[in-house]
């Protein structure tokens, strides 16, 4: 049974897997490149878990004892004695690729490997390693400590093991596994970009104003969130890279990046994480 897991990246992403897999009695070793981003992931979690014991889901000595068991580090190496290892970085194929190649290098070989991507090719990030067996995508969703969801994407390689392993480390975080088969965007982005990109595409031929889009789609189709709010929430530069993703890996039309995505992400109007998007913040 896995102990000890490594997380890289210290992000909304990352923190929010270290916080999960710390609560469920794992000890974590949160990697990030320098110490202000490690300070800003572990500020996130301490905030996140003051809500829980604020609205007593958890006592102060309960989330005393999750923060002590998250150890940041600057160090790749530190990982070398986990059990597993998940990535959270950007979604990038190059960087994910290059992070992979060196932790291939540092961790001994019967760890496993696991990407937090939203949209990028299991089996070509798992050639990056010596271990496509021992590979596999492990899509948590945002926000990590409140939403269920774990999309489990096999690559061309992985094994049954590797698995079994990964479904059972998820059930132990509380979470429920979705097993699906690696192909671009998987199921969760297949489905939800395209219709977030729509509605930019609704936007930007004049269809509806940013609010009308938003409250139909909450008030007709009982979307807790309208898709433009969801965008910003998202991040719009992550939402055009998976777009391009699904354009690049279909080569269908029908996955073509709105435009005006394009243009407010060069603007750098991110969406919340820049205080402009869709909605000014």
């Amino acid at each position: 049974m896995i102990k000890e897991i490594g997380v890289v990246g210290a992000g909304t992403m990352g923190n929010g897997i270290a916080q999960v897999a710390s609560r469920a009695g794992l000890s974590v070793v949160m990697h990030d490149v320098n110490d202000e981003f490690l300070g800003r992931g572990m500020s996130a979690i301490d905030k996140s878990l003051q809500r829980d014991v604020d609205k007593q889901r958890t006592t102060a000595e309960e989330k005393g004892q999750i923060l002590s068991r998250i150890k940041p580090s600057t160090e790749l190496t530190d990982l070398r004695n986990t059990g597993f290892v998940v990535e959270a970085v950007t979604e990038n194929l190059a960087v994910k690729s290059d992070l992979f190649a060196r932790l291939d290098r540092i961790v001994t070989e019967d760890v496993i490997l696991a990407s937090n991507t939203s949209s990028i090719s299991i089996t070509k990030l798992a050639a990056a390693t010596t271990r496509p067996d021992r590979f596999i995508g492990m899509h948590f969703m945002n926000p990590v400590p409140v939403m269920k969801l774990v999309e489990i994407i096999r690559g061309i390689a992985t094994s049954d093991e590797t698995y079994s392993t990964t479904r059972e480390l998820v059930i132990a975080m509380s979470k429920t596994p979705v097993e699906v088969n690696d192909s671009p965007g998987f199921v969760s982005n297949r489905v939800l970009m395209p219709m977030i990109n729509e509605a930019i595409f609704a936007l930007y031929e004049g269809v509806g104003s940013v609010e009308a889009i938003d409250q139909i789609m909450k008030l007709g189709m009982n979307h807790p969130m309208g898709p433009l709010q969801l965008a910003d929430f998202i991040g719009l530069d992550v939402c055009l890279a998976i777009m391009n993703v699904l354009y690049d890996g279909f080569n269908d039309s029908k996955y073509r990046p709105c435009p005006l995505l394009r243009k407010y992400v060069d603007a750098g109007w991110l969406g919340r994480k820049s205080g402009k998007g869709f909605y000014e913040y």
